[in-house]
């Protein structure tokens, strides 16, 4: 399942199955050699050694800031820029790439500004650009840290403007509707495997070049050299679902160069979960939520009309279901289709009152709200390759930073037996993910994530019910970085905390990124407010 915010079918780790439709100064760069000591083996060495050379070479050559081009819709005062970075950091002086980034300058005062906040929403795939538009559009929940620090965006190795890679002709990725996740025979199972594998071949044939680089560790060492190339001596992070394994593999690689760092909505960094596990885990999580909003919807029962209880909520969503897949809406939404609108309901408690009021429109007799909202664009030419290019990351990321299985078998039982009670998502997600199972190059062996000299307390913010990234993995990595600080929103589980409403969480989250002063204990806090029909 994707962690950045689905898009039509996208979803923090990966989403319902978007197959299956389908996260700097010259002189201050010197001294870091980052921490070679943080992975094992001469080749790693090899590439600390190669991200010291790429982060000093950045910090010379710096940033030539430009209006952004008007196809980026970044207005003025934002300013768009390019860093390169080595394809492969144990060839540093080797095959360079370009990454697109944005900034815009501190609101406050010169005395006030303390550097530069770099951001990342997740994926992997998202792209980060459009954070310092939180500065133009005044958003209030971020005023106070704009005055302190430039906010800087940047699309990360392979995305959207950032020498970005592709597995599939975007018109054809979004075509519909896809067959439907839930199989219904062996035949099923065979013909999504061969989908799957067919993906992970494309994937090969059209960006084979780069796979091999896809890997967090790398996106990390992009972070080091971008924030070299910013002339700042310490990094200051903000990172949301994927961007918080983003900033914990960065925290462990590059311990000494952390100033300031806020991760959101946790992946859980043990190398045991990465990235098989993780998405098993999401299954169980948005079944979960999933129940969480049929009990809202339910209550609300005056306003939808769905049913006054979970379970005949339930019995709409399954009797929409069969109607789809017998015959897909407006000939292209079924199942698949479905799914991936219905899920940004379980991830964000914003899309809860949208959602249910396209569902009841359809059971009130409007079909055309329900497809306008779950059929692909095939139109927006630009909106399709972008969700292709998100997919395509997503799934190279996650193929190559670990060892998938391979035996079919083992996905086969292990799906199988958790659908029966978690029958939402796991099909979906698992179909997402196959790929990985017969991906053609070299899968690496996770970071081990852990506390290097000189990492500077570290603020966990995570909800308790998050679909996403399970609250397990906030304590997991509570655990592995000494020091840090971990917020609870407690009875909450929306996908993405820092930018809802909660002063509780939003005072703390200002005061560490204004002074680095964080509680002196963990910190529970009550959830920001329900939703309104």
């Amino acid at each position: 399942m994707r962690g950045t915010r689905p898009k039509r079918r996208v979803a923090a780790l990966g989403s319902a199955g978007a197959l299956v439709t389908a996260t700097l100064i010259a002189g201050a760069v010197a001294a870091p050699t980052a921490n070679a000591s943080a992975g094992s083996g001469p080749g790693q060495d090899r590439e600390a050694r190669g991200a010291a050379i790429a982060a000093a070479r950045a910090a010379k050559a710096g940033i030539d800031w430009q209006d952004c081009p008007a196809d980026w819709n970044l207005a003025k005062p934002i300013q768009c820029g390019y860093v390169t970075v080595p394809l492969d950091y144990a060839k540093p002086y080797g095959k360079q790439i370009k990454l697109a980034v944005d900034r815009i300058g501190n609101t406050g005062t010169k005395a006030e500004r303390q550097g530069a906040l770099l951001y990342n929403p997740g994926g992997p795939g998202g792209s980060g650009l459009r954070f310092p538009a939180r500065v133009t559009s005044k958003n209030p929940l971020w005023a106070n840290a704009a005055k302190a620090y430039d906010f800087v965006g940047f699309d990360p190795r392979g995305v959207g403007k950032s020498t970005p890679i592709s597995c599939v002709d975007p018109q054809e990725f979004v075509k519909a509707p896809k067959m439907d996740p839930v199989p219904d025979s062996e035949a099923d199972k065979v013909a999504q495997r061969k989908l799957a594998r067919e993906y992970a071949d494309g994937c090969y044939e059209r960006s084979g070049w780069m796979l091999p680089h896809m890997t967090t560790p790398n996106t990390a060492r992009d972070l080091d050299v971008i924030r070299a190339a910013l002339g700042e001596k310490k990094l200051n992070f903000l990172g949301v679902s994927y961007g918080t394994y983003l900033g914990a593999v960065y925290g462990t690689l590059f311990p000494g160069h952390v100033r300031r760092m806020v991760v959101d909505s946790v992946v859980n960094p043990s190398r045991e979960k990465i990235w098989y596990q993780a998405n098993l885990d999401q299954d169980l999580a948005f079944e979960g939520r999933w129940k969480d909003w049929q009990d809202w919807v339910a209550e609300n029962d005056a306003t939808y009309h769905l049913g006054d209880t979970r379970a005949e909520v339930q019995q709409q969503w399954l009797k929409l279901r069969a109607t789809a897949k017998k015959s897909p809406l407006g000939g292209v939404v079924g199942p698949a289709e479905l799914i991936s609108f219905f899920q940004s309901a379980p991830y964000y408690d914003s899309r809860w009152a949208p959602v249910a009021s396209v569902f009841s429109k359809y059971v009130a007799g409007d079909t055309q709200a329900l497809i306008d909202a779950a059929a692909p664009d095939l139109s927006d030419t630009a909106g399709n390759a972008s969700a292709e290019n998100g997919n395509a990351v997503y799934t190279a990321v996650e193929c190559a930073d670990a060892k998938w299985p391979t035996s079919w078998q083992r996905w086969d039982r292990d799906n199988t037996r958790l659908h029966q009670d978690h029958p939402f998502m796991t099909w979906a997600n698992a179909w997402m993910n196959l790929p990985c199972a017969t991906w053609p190059v070299k899968q690496q062996t996770p970071l081990d994530v852990k506390t290097g000299k000189g990492l500077p307390p570290v603020l966990i913010v995570q909800s308790e019910r998050d679909a996403a990234t399970p609250y397990e993995g906030a304590v997991e990595l509570h655990k592995r970085f000494k020091g840090s600080r971990l917020i609870t929103e407690k009875d909450a589980g929306s996908h993405g905390v820092t930018g809802l409403v909660n002063p509780c969480i939003n005072t703390r989250v200002d005061s560490y990124l204004l002074t680095g002063k964080l509680d002196g204990a963990d910190v529970t806090c009550a959830p920001h407010a329900t939703p309104k029909p």
